[in-house]
């Protein structure tokens, strides 16, 4: 005969012994059916977390979606990084977007590339360097971020952008010494004769005052 495993019995058990045998497995059963349980709760609460069920959870609540602030202008973004924009400069562009977590500010704006060099250098924290986009593989930028002001995100240039950054701090240069938070840089040359340059910086929620009430996206 064969016990619930579906192996043989051990030969010559009987009476009292084979009914305490019998027990024994009765009870590791018991415990085995009570883990497997236990895990098949924990993994049906996972599957709900993070497979179907999660269709059922709340998304893209008001507070979760970003917002945009209106009337953002490059003057205005340039005085709250604390970078200044040179006056030649053409195509300004900015925006700030509102999220939960942390809002964003963008400024945007064009130099002949030659003064784009000479803008840029100074910038450039002593001892690092800019970085070739096409060393950053996979790279897709922010969805929405620059796109938002009609731009392609800049991460997802590979011919001619280079990215850097620095913070305060990191330079005496008149344009830059009055920087108040760190900014990621992205220099693009678009053509031959002209850079565009990308600056994006992070806020804590809440800068006030706006110049006017944020929108949703």
């Amino acid at each position: 005969m064969s016990d619930i495993y579906g192996f043989p019995g051990p030969a010559g058990l009987s009476g009292d012994g084979a009914a305490a045998r019998r027990r024994r497995r009765r009870i590791v059963v018991g415990v085995v059916g009570l883990v497997l349980v236990v895990l098949g709760a924990l993994g049906g609460g996972i599957y709900y977390l993070l497979g179907p069920g999660a269709d059922k959870m709340p998304a893209g609540s008001e507070s979760e979606k970003p917002k945009w602030a209106g009337g953002i202008t490059p003057g205005w973004m340039s005085e709250q990084v604390g970078l200044k924009v040179p006056g030649q400069a053409m195509d300004r562009r900015a925006g700030y977007k509102i999220t939960s977590r942390f809002d964003t500010g963008l400024l945007v704006f064009t130099l002949p590339r030659a003064e784009a060099d000479a803008y840029l250098e100074p910038l450039h924290p002593e001892g690092s360097e800019w970085i070739p986009n096409g060393s950053l593989p996979g790279s897709k930028g922010r969805p929405g971020e620059f796109e938002h002001l009609g731009l392609p995100e800049p991460e997802s240039i590979v011919k001619g952008m280079l990215i850097g950054g620095f913070c305060p701090g990191d330079t005496k240069d008149p344009n830059g010494v009055g920087l108040k938070r760190c900014v990621d840089l992205y220099a693009h040359q678009y053509s031959g004769e002209r850079t565009r340059i990308y600056v994006r910086s992070y806020f804590e929620p809440g800068i006030s005052p706006l110049p006017v009430a944020p929108t949703g996206a």
